[in-house]
């Protein structure tokens, strides 16, 4: 069995018709930090498991409804997520240690609005950002993650281009 997952980010408030498209076909939905908005949260397809952080421009609501942190196991794979992360080998402040301390096989953050995916070898960890789904930053296009986890591996990555920022 695999479980597929959409990886999103950065939403800022905003999500659209077309990334809700590709949420309705996945049976997880994390979401990396940034929401913006609880209204985002409240237009994901209902039935879906939702994994989310809080990043730095939610409010207090938000960032009392989900956590600076989230560790779980799912298909074999350990995973960390956190908004800010920082990216291989240069991670945020504390962000290496937690790395060491938890031993993921997948860690994720948002923040940098920058797509990345990159196995650390000195970590034996693979890092992942999604990029940002919203239209607020600087990132030229909107993007985000799917994937399956399966057997212990991550399975079948691709990146969704939803197009330029501002379309």
């Amino acid at each position: 069995m695999s479980l597929k997952i959409a990886l999103i980010s950065d939403t800022h408030g905003f999500i659209d018709e077309k990334t809700l498209g590709y949420l309705a076909e996945v049976d997880e939905i994390w979401h990396a930090g940034d929401i913006g908005t609880a209204e985002v949260m409240s237009a994901l397809p209902k039935g879906k498991v939702v994994r989310a952080v809080y990043g730095n421009i939610d409010d207090e609501k938000l960032s009392q409804t989900y956590p600076e942190w989230q560790n779980f196991a799912l298909e074999g794979v350990k995973v960390l997520m956190t908004h800010i992360g920082g990216k291989p080998p240069r991670y945020a402040k504390g962000v290496r240690s937690k790395i060491e301390q938890e031993h993921p096989r997948l860690f994720i953050c948002g923040h940098s609005h920058i797509l990345k995916v990159e196995f650390d070898q000195k970590l034996n960890c693979l890092y992942m950002n999604p990029g940002a789904v919203g239209r607020q930053g600087f990132h030229q296009n909107r993007t985000f993650l799917l994937f399956e986890l399966q057997q212990g591996d991550v399975k079948n990555l691709r990146v969704v281009d939803l197009g330029k920022r501002g379309q």
